[in-house]
């Protein structure tokens, strides 16, 4: 199959046509999730952008290696090279092991995104699984010069790199800009300037998690993990690497740096990042504090919700917004989602009771390809969207026998409607769903309320009782600073 396929390349700042390094195969990396707290509505994003590239790709016969990392090491506060380990002080503050955490809020996201029916990648490694492939990358950007050590730490020679390659290729930062408008920060003396990042830092004796290298007991810089993760599972060259936004600088513009050193020319083929999620114009995110978590989308349960929403009217919420603007959140954006996804499901519903006629008004071919149009121009959702609804005009307009269809038409344009309403655009048919989540997550979030209360009161017999007995289900109940939070 393998239709022309345009996508719009962050380093060129264009649409391309996509042509795989290798014919017929495609290598996709993309930057998964911090592991140190619930997964928010920003987490869905990306989760869901990537997801549709994957059913399309797939769709349209190629083979895809999807590797998706999870960071669960070296992301300090703040997106700096000094400060403290996110997971690291959450467990420190929850008096738990690290890994403990990170497998916590691992299962966490992925209970929320089967909800979402966000699909499984290829291979989903862990930071903390591959130290020793990024320290051997560490030694070769060493050996070449790009590097220094310093008080046990190793950083990145960001002016050296800039006079050999040119710095700022993704992100179109000017070093000396940089440079000019640094502040000073703690820890900077150990830099030879302060747009060096690090590679390595030295772990102080209070860390609780560090590994042995060649220089110091300490934990990998948060760039060098995906450089090592990426090359590791799809080569030198591979060709689509994506993420949020916010990574393009400087996480993603780091990697380039690392990946030219090491191999002599830029890993990645294609750059796509998704734009963020805003509440009132603002980032969504825990660094501002104005998130939301998935889960309590699910139950309704945070003050900003007027009620619960339902998983596919998240990810339809997010779909309607092609995945390189921004999506705006309220209630009556979702409200206005949920009534839409509700008009395609009923239409879906009439697909089997159509009646068949000698003739045809509508050209059900024409409208299968604009959905392939659509999705050939840089996964265009909203515009796929609408032409479904176009598909629910000609749907209604049988029914009531305003225009007619062949019983050929009726069969192409049921098998399409579903292709790209379920397969494609990855919304579950109504009845898996709706009703069965709704009367659960009702009923969990009484009986978390009901734990509350009993703590509250200081009742920690009910409490317990409520939380082993939940255990025994297979029903994860853990309290965190953002409340009481469920899993199956």
């Amino acid at each position: 199959m393998n239709q022309p396929f345009q996508l719009y390349n962050t380093l060129f700042k264009q649409k391309e046509l996509f042509e795989p390094i290798v014919p017929g195969r495609v290598g996709l990396y993309v930057c998964g999730p911090t592991v140190y707290g619930e997964p928010h509505l920003g987490h869905a994003r990306p989760a869901i952008t990537f997801d549709i590239l994957f059913r399309y790709l797939t769709h349209i016969d190629y083979k895809v290696r999807y590797v998706r990392n999870i960071t669960d090491v070296g992301h300090l506060e703040n997106d700096a090279d000094e400060g403290e380990d996110k997971i690291a002080k959450k467990a420190r503050l929850e008096q738990l092991e690290p890994m403990e955490v990170a497998q916590f809020y691992i299962d966490s996201y992925h209970h929320a995104m089967d909800k979402l029916n966000v699909l499984r990648p290829s291979i989903e490694p862990r930071a903390s699984g591959h130290i020793i492939e990024q320290i051997e990358v560490i030694e070769q950007i060493l050996d070449k010069g790009y590097a220094y050590i310093s008080n046990g730490s190793v950083y990145f020679d960001v002016p050296k790199y800039n006079i050999d390659f040119g710095y700022g290729k993704l992100s179109g930062r000017i070093l000396e800009e940089m440079i000019s408008n640094t502040r000073e920060l703690d820890g900077q003396d150990e830099k030879r300037h302060p747009a060096d990042f690090a590679l390595w830092k030295k772990a102080a004796p209070e860390h609780i998690m560090q590994w042995r290298s060649p220089w110091s007991d300490g934990f990998p810089g948060w760039h060098i993990e995906c450089t090592a993760m990426s090359t590791k599972y799809l080569g030198d060259h591979f060709d689509i690497h994506g993420g949020g936004m916010d990574l393009l600088f400087p996480h993603h513009e780091s990697e380039v740096c690392q990946a030219t050193v090491v191999h002599g020319k830029e890993s990645v083929k294609y750059w796509m990042h998704n734009n963020m999620i805003t509440i009132n114009g603002q980032k969504m995110g825990k660094s501002l504090g104005n998130f939301i978590t998935l889960n309590q989308f699910f139950i309704g349960s945070h003050p900003m919700l007027e009620r619960a929403y339902l998983p596919m009217t998240i990810r339809y919420f997010i779909l309607q917004a092609h995945y390189r603007g921004t999506v705006d959140f309220s209630n009556d954006a979702l409200i206005a989602a949920e009534k839409g996804l509700q008009k395609l499901y009923a239409a879906e519903k009439l697909l089997d009771k159509l009646p068949a006629k000698e003739k045809s008004d509508e050209n059900i071919t024409a409208c299968i390809q604009r959905c392939y149009d659509a999705m050939n121009d840089d996964l265009n959702t909203p515009k796929l969207i609408a032409e479904l609804f176009d598909a629910v005009r000609i749907i209604n307009s049988v029914k009531e026998n305003h225009i007619s269809l062949t019983k050929e038409d009726i069969e192409l344009l049921k098998t399409n409607f579903r292709l790209f309403f379920f397969d494609i655009l990855g919304l579950l048919p109504e009845e898996n769903s709706a009703n069965n989540n709704e009367i659960v997550d009702g009923l969990m979030k009484m009986i978390v309320e009901i734990r509350q209360e009993a703590k509250l009161n200081k009742n920690w017999a009910v409490a317990d009782a409520i939380r082993n007995h939940l255990t025994v289900l297979g029903i994860t109940i853990k309290d965190t600073k953002e409340g009481a939070v469920w899993e199956m």
